[in-house]
């Protein structure tokens, strides 16, 4: 028996041939949808955003010169050849990074704990990010209209909002449905933007002198400190760096560097270097610059195809929220929230209605606080420089205790890219008053529940530890003085390893009776993202009629009780659902003065308890066949 398999991917056979082609053909619509749709604003930010440079020709050649190595350095070298590699079992992600950090030595733990901390906070710095993308996105596609006609600026905000309300009511149907097309949409919107950067190109192809990085280091020295606040702005077209990390698990590393290589960075680079020609011929574009490039019959079809982009951009950054949501429900971060599956086939496609109308909310909000892509372009950047930064670090960890490196390689790698990261880093903090305080305010709640979460999780168990029976004083107790047995089997959820739960006492204490066979469930998720068949159940035979299972899950497989206990091969364990009792704990909880938490934090820990999602429907037990019993603990 045992939870759903890792995939292909994750157990180290590498796609290939057609199956290939078609990994990376998905991989276009889901990984790439962020960073793919950056040419509609990233550049045209530079020269008209709020800190823009003159479009000098230095100018441009400098800003290009920026954006080809940012390119360069940061996605294809940090994120694709090294990044990709630190995957936990063929899973991705800052959690994921983050659960692969574990010191050897028990004398460090302190290190440990802050390296979690960190990871926890660039966890919390995505949801910042994904309020911001399908936003950004949405709204510079759209603004499109307004190029083609001044008629259409006033409907832009509004006609932004419908989209996005349209794009998070979508949300409950599954990804499935229109996944065949996410691939060949993105794929036409890369070509179509690798036409329309060969177009300008071949009028000025002087422009490829910008891949000198001489270009760059003149464009410092020209414009000192308004040069470094522009690479703030550069910083926009690497924003989905993290997001194809997030995506390894649903497709692997080689179709995923095979997309970007192949398709995904030459489209790109034509695109950003067919802008640079045309500012070159014409500076007084720079505030519409991507629709300028577009004759004017295409105007509309290219505002169409932008918009179906960024929605599909959009998508692939929810999607990825819910999934970061459900690693964090299971890793015991988050309270448990309703999750529905939208496929049969795919565990990946899951659904979360609580994040999808927070999100959407958030995206709105943003839409009618900020007005223009430009203004939010400001906001954008501060959450996505700090968790890269956070992962170079993460990096560099997994690089000593996982990879085996030794100190001079990984320290030599780190600092680069740590230089790297900083100077976006640098660049970016000061867009704090200008709107960049939203995603760290948006991180910083998040990060507070997380951790409040966890820590109120560890208080609770201490304070039931306390007053808990032992397994050995139990069945002492039981055999001196047995109580009356009643057929049929009493499953009882509990979160230890050894002692007695409490709503086991209580049943007995106030029914005085004790079903024949007896069983302590314990569910524990590990920090790996599947559990191999071997691994998930371990069975201890008490004695009494009693067995003590603990089941183990990965951090991206939903437990499912009655089918784990469906799967016990053992004839003394067979398992009846119409025979079947579940006994589960409801703590009423009270906030204390007891060392542990702040005050107000064991309130908030207390109310998110009472909001999670029952025990019952998250462990899908059957409704008709649970019992809860309460109890009062004062944390």
């Amino acid at each position: 028996m045992g939870g759903p398999q890792a995939p292909t991917h994750g157990s180290g056979t590498a796609p290939r041939g057609q199956y290939l082609a078609l990994m990376s053909l998905g991989a276009l619509g889901i990984v790439y949808g962020d960073i793919g749709t950056s040419p509609l604003y990233a550049m045209r930010e530079c020269f008209a955003g709020t800190h823009p440079i003159a479009p000098t020709p230095g100018n441009v050649l400098g800003v290009l010169s920026l954006i080809f190595w940012a390119l360069i350095v940061v996605i294809s070298i940090k994120y694709l050849v090294f990044v990709l590699r630190a995957d936990n079992r063929g899973e991705g992600g800052i959690l994921a990074l983050m659960s692969l950090v574990r010191p050897r030595s028990e004398g460090i733990r302190g290190v440990r704990w802050l390296l979690v901390g960190i990871g926890i906070f660039g966890a919390a710095l995505l949801y910042g990010d994904a309020i911001i993308t399908p936003a950004i996105s949405v709204l510079s596609a759209v603004e499109g209209l307004g190029t083609a006609t001044p008629i259409f600026h006033k409907a832009v905000a509004p006609l932004t909002i419908v989209i996005l309300i349209g794009l998070f009511f979508f949300q409950k149907r599954g990804t499935g449905r229109v996944g065949a097309v996410f691939g060949p949409v993105t794929f036409l919107w890369f070509v179509t933007i690798s036409i329309l950067g060969v177009a300008q190109v071949v009028q000025e192809p002087g422009v490829f002198a910008a891949v000198s990085p001489v270009h760059a280091v003149d464009f410092f020295r020209k414009n000192s400190f308004q040069g470094f606040l522009t690479l703030g702005t550069v910083f926009l077209v690497v924003t989905g760096g993290e997001a194809l990390y997030a995506d390894l698990g649903h497709f692997g590393k080689r179709p995923i560097r095979v997309a970007w290589f192949a398709v995904v960075l030459p489209a790109l680079l034509l695109n950003y270097f067919g802008q640079g020609a045309l500012l070159l011929r014409d500076p007084g574009v720079a505030p519409n610059l991507f629709y300028r490039m577009a004759p004017e019959w295409g105007l509309y079809p290219l505002v169409v195809l932008a918009t179906a982009a960024t929605v599909i951009a959009s998508q692939a950054v929810i999607s990825g929220v819910f999934s970061l949501t459900r690693q964090a429900v299971q890793l015991g971060y988050t309270p448990r929230l309703a999750i529905s599956h939208t496929s049969a086939r795919e565990i990946g496609q899951i659904y979360i209605p609580a994040i999808n109308w927070a999100l959407m909310f958030a995206c709105i909000a943003l839409v009618i606080g900020f007005r223009t892509s430009s203004n939010l372009a400001a906001a954008y950047g501060v959450a996505v420089t700090t968790t890269m930064v956070i992962t170079t670090v993460l990096l560099f960890v997994v690089e000593r205790e996982v990879w085996g490196w030794k100190l001079a390689p990984a320290l030599g790698f780190s600092l680069l890219f740590l230089t790297i990261d900083l100077a976006f880093f640098g660049a970016n903090i000061v867009k704090v008053a200008h709107g960049g305080w939203f995603p760290l305010v948006v991180a910083g709640t998040v990060f507070t529940v997380m951790t409040t979460w966890r820590r109120g999780r560890r208080i609770l168990f201490d304070r039931i530890a306390e007053g808990a029976l032992s397994d050995a004083a139990f069945l002492q107790s039981i055999a001196k003085r047995p109580p009356p047995r009643v057929a049929g089997t009493a499953v009882f959820m509990d979160r230890t390893f050894d002692g007695v739960p409490l709503p086991l006492l209580h049943n007995l204490k106030h029914n005085k009776v004790l079903h024949e066979r007896v069983i302590l469930l314990t569910i524990v998720t590990d920090e790996i993202p599947y559990v191999s068949d071997e691994d998930q159940v371990e069975v201890r035979e008490l004695g009494q009629g009693i067995f003590r299972v603990i089941a183990r899950y990965g951090f991206v497989e939903q437990p499912d009780v009655p089918e784990l206990l469906a799967g016990l091969d053992l004839p003394q364990l067979k398992f009846d659902p119409d025979s079947t009792t579940f006994f589960l704990g409801r703590e009423t909880l009270i906030a204390t003065k007891r060392p542990g938490m702040a005050i107000w934090r064991e309130r908030l820990f207390a109310w998110m308890t009472r909001n999670a999602q029952g025990a019952p429907i998250f462990f899908r037990l059957p409704p008709n066949r649970v019992v809860e019993v309460g109890a009062q603990i004062e944390l």
